[in-house]
């Protein structure tokens, strides 16, 4: 099961078409984050990134394919606003960075406010100011 596993699920890790593809660009491997997910780029070879117009950059995730996955400092790197992979800088995060929490959307987990109808707290009261609409108006 694991074959097929790599081959067909891109949203579990890297695919054998991954992998493959990764090797046979030269793709280089810069660094590894806290989660396990690894981090890559094609180096500055204008022939290559002709179609990128600047050094192409990606993530193989250690699991579950999820972009919020991806900590602050190598964000930065990943999105081209810092040229200094953490891994190279000896990164630290700074005291208001928040760690990473799954995204709990469409799970019973997943936020919901006051008001929504999928709370199960009360909904806040009318203030008055709110004019309802009627086709004869």
């Amino acid at each position: 099961m694991s074959i097929l596993t790599d081959i067909f699920t891109w949203w579990n890790g890297s695919t054998i078409g991954t992998r493959v593809a990764i090797s046979r660009a030269g793709g280089e491997f810069v660094g590894e984050d806290e989660f396990g997910n690894r981090y890559y780029r094609l180096p500055n070879d204008p022939e290559k990134n002709a179609a990128f117009g600047t050094e192409r950059r990606w993530v193989v995730y250690a699991g579950y394919a999820e972009a919020s996955a991806i900590p602050a400092g190598w964000h930065g790197w990943m999105h081209h606003t810092v040229n200094a992979a953490p891994a190279n800088e000896n990164y630290a995060a700074r005291g208001w960075e928040k760690p990473h929490r799954e995204n709990r959307t469409g799970t019973v987990d997943a936020y919901r406010p006051r008001g929504s109808t999928l709370s199960t707290r009360e909904r806040p009261a009318a203030t008055g100011d709110y004019q309802a609409w009627s086709p004869g108006d």
